[in-house]
């Protein structure tokens, strides 16, 4: 029999491991930026008022589309704020994330490769202005 053995796999090789990680770790912040950028397209489309004034515009147009009273105005101003709260650390840990695997890819490519992955970077964030 000239099958392979169990201490020839190929899956107990560090390199080959440490290969496949470094494979799908790039491919997940590969996809994570490509994400972001559709998400802030669709983002910015659905919830104008956040970008044309943020939660005042948001409030005074609840107040007279919903015709509130002054305590349902007052919970959903607390609501609002929370919920802006929220959406800033989000944003913060996302863009910390962000920087994070960036800085790891670079640190494992060389210089022509960072150049080139910094191309494609600066290429992703010009459409994602255009849009």
């Amino acid at each position: 029999m000239t099958g392979l053995g169990a201490s020839s796999s190929p899956w107990r090789n560090p390199k080959i491991v440490l290969m496949l990680l470094s494979v799908f770790a790039c491919g997940a912040v590969t996809g994570v930026v490509a994400m972001r950028v559709s998400q802030r397209t669709v983002s910015a489309k659905q919830m104008p008022y956040y970008k044309e004034g943020g939660r005042e515009i948001s409030l005074q147009r609840f107040k007279k589309e919903l015709d509130l009273t002054n305590e349902q105005a007052a919970e959903i101003e607390v609501i609002l704020d929370d919920f802006m709260m929220y959406y800033q650390t989000l944003q913060a840990q996302i863009d910390e994330v962000r920087s994070n695997g960036k800085d790891r890819i670079q640190a494992i490519l060389n210089d022509r490769q960072r150049a080139k992955f910094n191309k494609m970077l600066n290429e992703l964030q010009t459409t994602k202005k255009l849009h």
